[in-house]
């Protein structure tokens, strides 16, 4: 009972000397969780995006790359860059090609259509357009500026689209130091497709 008394006293001189509250202690340890909890992976975000916006791509190809997802995971890089195709433009490969993604035999063919990708920079839509081309995982894209009109890819005039690997950028978004520029088809070679299917035996 004594000691109880005491701490009401001494409670009761801090707030008539120092202005003292003590829900004051509450909410100064409830903004230091919350600061703490503000803080995210970059790779988590950029996967959980990846699943919710982007999810047959990521599934079909980004997931089956471990070394893409130990880059993005890296502390200390300046930030990265992802073509992420829409489930659209996937679902445009027809069921063929999703078949053959599906199959685990071809998962090095997954993986390498994955490198193509990503790039171990952040790179802007302005960046790429005056790039002229830029250096993937799997290797180097060429970079050109979209037109409508014309025929047969002669003519038309320029609607400030950019292109990568002849498929459009259809927007940029930036998840924490990944820029992701939403596309409207795979950027990656089309000769690696004939790489699919070649350990079956029939």
């Amino acid at each position: 009972m004594m000691t109880l008394l005491l701490i009401f006293a001494l409670v009761g001189f801090m707030q008539s000397t120092y202005g003292f509250q003590p829900s004051s202690l509450i909410t100064s340890r409830q903004s230091t969780v919350h600061s703490s909890t503000s803080l995210f992976d970059t790779a988590t975000e950029v996967e959980e995006n990846m699943k919710e916006q982007h999810g047959i791509f990521y599934n079909l190809i980004l997931s089956k790359n471990k070394n893409v997802w130990k880059e993005l995971s890296d502390p200390n890089a300046a930030g990265f860059t992802i073509f992420a195709p829409t489930d659209e433009a996937m679902e445009s490969l027809g069921n063929k090609k999703l078949n053959q993604l599906v199959d685990d035999r071809n998962r090095e063919t997954a993986e390498k259509i994955a490198e193509w990708h990503v790039v171990n920079e952040p790179v802007g839509a302005w960046d790429l357009i005056t790039s002229g081309g830029v250096v993937t995982m799997g290797g180097t894209v060429d970079i050109g500026k979209s037109k409508v009109g014309g025929f047969l890819g002669f003519g038309g005039e320029e609607d400030g689209g950019v292109l990568v690997s002849g498929r459009k950028i259809l927007e940029s978004k930036q998840v924490d130091k990944v820029t992701i520029h939403v596309m409207d088809g795979l950027v990656s070679p089309d000769i690696l497709w004939r790489y699919m299917d070649q350990l079956r035996i029939l």
